[in-house]
């Protein structure tokens, strides 16, 4: 398991009360050494979260999941009031311990190690400071190791190989439904229409695409997806047969290259799988009147 970087992202209260809000997401202004931070910010780092006056002090940390660029939606308050998105270099976490906000004036930590840093909003933390900071937040506490998938799909049966476009689809939005994101359909953007999309929040560009191919031209597919990495750092995802993936593989070892350290290949039947246990599991859910 790789080592995490530690981060610290700086922010006032209405700021952190909006992040928390729309789904963990905190953002990072253009400029050139932010821009590097944000290049280096990979997932499983841990983001220790500081709030500044009046409350001047740390109140939790999280997990980086997953990055993106957004120039269209405003989020913060002073983006809304501009109308203008300043925090493009967006990232998601997963809260691990976050102190709730109505007790961050009591409850904040101070930490004497951070004083002279709080005046940059994101920079990269040494271990020797972040790591007390998270002891003294959660003692005990370690990072988990990341799921490791393995890289050629399974072959499929020959009754999924049945299933259409349109169908796999449908399960991809459901998924994504059972999954709390804003799922969609046929999703316009300047390349073309995407096949799925899921999404944190209501203002936000897609976090996960999917180009799916049953038959068609995997590198009409894989130049969609390429396109709306570039323009949002999505997590991109090729869905197709197995028999699919010598030509997959083919097209990331040279035409795009640029994106193998970021696409997946998912065979239909694995996404058929998926589709049914998430199903059986959410109706297993509602017979026994536990909320979903």
């Amino acid at each position: 398991m790789r080592e995490p970087r530690y981060w610290l992202a700086v922010g006032p209260p209405d700021n952190w009360r909006v992040a928390f809000a729309r789904g963990n997401i905190w953002g990072v202004g253009v400029g050139r050494i932010q821009e590097v931070f944000w290049d280096l910010l990979n997932e499983e780092d841990i983001l220790i979260l500081y709030v500044t006056r009046p409350i001047s002090g740390v109140v939790g940390f999280g997990t980086i999941r997953t990055k993106f660029k957004d120039t269209e939606h405003p989020l913060w308050p002073i983006e809304v009031k501009r109308n203008k998105v300043l925090y493009p270099l967006r990232f998601e976490f997963s809260p691990e311990k976050v102190l709730p906000s109505d007790s961050w004036p009591a409850n904040k930590l101070a930490v004497p190690a951070l004083k002279d840093l709080v005046r940059a909003s994101f920079q990269p933390l040494r271990p020797a400071v972040a790591k007390p900071i998270l002891e003294q937040l959660a003692p005990g506490w370690r990072p988990s190791a990341p799921e490791i998938s393995a890289s050629r799909p399974a072959l499929e049966q020959g009754s999924v190989e049945q299933l259409s476009h349109d169908q796999i689809r449908d399960m991809l939005v459901e998924i994504g439904r059972i999954q709390k994101f804003l799922a969609e359909a046929e999703y316009n953007m300047d390349a073309g229409r995407l096949d799925a999309v899921w999404r944190r929040v209501e203002k936000s560009v897609p976090t996960y695409v999917f180009e799916i191919q049953v038959g068609g031209d995997i590198y009409h597919a894989l130049a969609k997806l390429k396109h709306a990495y570039d323009l949002w750092n999505s997590h991109i995802f090729l869905v197709a047969r197995s028999d699919d993936w010598p030509k997959y593989e083919q097209l990331l070892a040279g035409t795009f290259h640029e994106i193998r350290h970021r696409i997946r290949f998912l065979p239909l039947d694995k996404v058929h799988e998926l589709f049914m246990r998430k199903r059986s599991f959410k109706e297993l859910e509602s017979s026994l009147g536990i909320p979903t």
